[in-house]
């Protein structure tokens, strides 16, 4: 982690160091060295949250895009007294989760359940292969949306990265920065799945997420762009499922009329 309490303040690790852990209150011992970000870890093999992952540049450098007293906040739950430490809380109680290591779909859910607010950002470069796999489908299988804003896919499971993240009711957004470009990058939102075999997803540049969220202004982009574009997918399934439906009825009742004719002739 990035920050414990050393003399009741909040600082990071620096050579040496001990402080304690903000949400449990045990000891922490700075990590500071070449091959990894310097970090605060709890002694021995100890760590209280579970969900947490070990942190690299990448982690570091999303948070360092908000104020400190966003970063790392202790959430509990209020009726079960289960609490954990979210990478980010906005002001607009939005949390930024930055997930870079592969995550069990149960655990995802639960994080899903347990923050009323959640946002996903996954680091799409971690492995290899998904990076150039998402442009490929992108580019070969976009079919044309009636909103051009949206990139609407086919076989969206073929990209093992989407797969992984397209069942999901929090909103999710995957980052394929590298190198020096990180702040030209662009983010790509991922819709929630709705129809099979087909996705949505739209780009957003990583440095209008960044400001959106640090003026407390993301909630409008919610309300005025992704949740009417969902509320859309919805209903447009809906109609045609029930076209589909219909259609199916047409063919058993033309089935019976033909059976019906075939029986008059004998």
């Amino acid at each position: 982690m990035k920050l414990a309490l050393v003399n009741g303040n909040e600082v990071e690790a620096t050579k040496g160091a001990k402080g304690l852990c903000r949400s449990c209150r045990s000891e922490l011992i700075a990590k500071c060295g070449e091959d990894r970000v310097n970090h605060w870890a709890h002694k021995g093999r100890r760590n209280c949250d579970p969900w947490w992952e070990n942190e690299t540049e990448w982690h570091r450098s999303w948070k360092n895009n908000f104020p400190q007293e966003w970063q790392e906040v202790i959430h509990t739950d209020e009726v079960s007294g289960e609490k954990h430490i979210a990478d980010v809380k906005t002001d607009g109680d939005w949390v930024l989760e930055f997930q870079r290591s592969h995550i069990k779909p149960q655990e995802r859910r639960s994080r899903n359940a347990f923050y009323p607010k959640l946002v996903w950002v996954i680091d799409g470069t971690k492995r290899q292969r998904d990076k150039p796999k998402f442009y490929r489908i992108l580019e070969e299988y976009s079919l044309r949306s009636e909103d051009p804003r949206f990139k609407r896919i086919l076989g969206p499971d073929d990209c093992a990265l989407i797969k992984e993240w397209h069942e999901n009711n929090a909103l999710v957004f995957l980052d394929f920065q590298d190198g020096d470009d990180a702040k030209q990058s662009i983010l790509w939102f991922l819709f929630p799945r709705i129809a099979i075999n087909e996705a949505y997803l739209w780009p957003i540049s990583r440095d209008n997420f960044i400001e959106l969220h640090n003026n407390n202004k993301f909630d409008e982009l919610v309300e005025k762009t992704i949740s009417p574009f969902i509320e859309k997918l919805i209903n447009d399934e809906k109609i045609k499922d029930e076209m589909d439906e219909l259609r199916h009825r047409e063919r058993l009742s033309r089935m019976d009329c033909i059976k019906v004719g075939r029986k008059g002739r004998l």
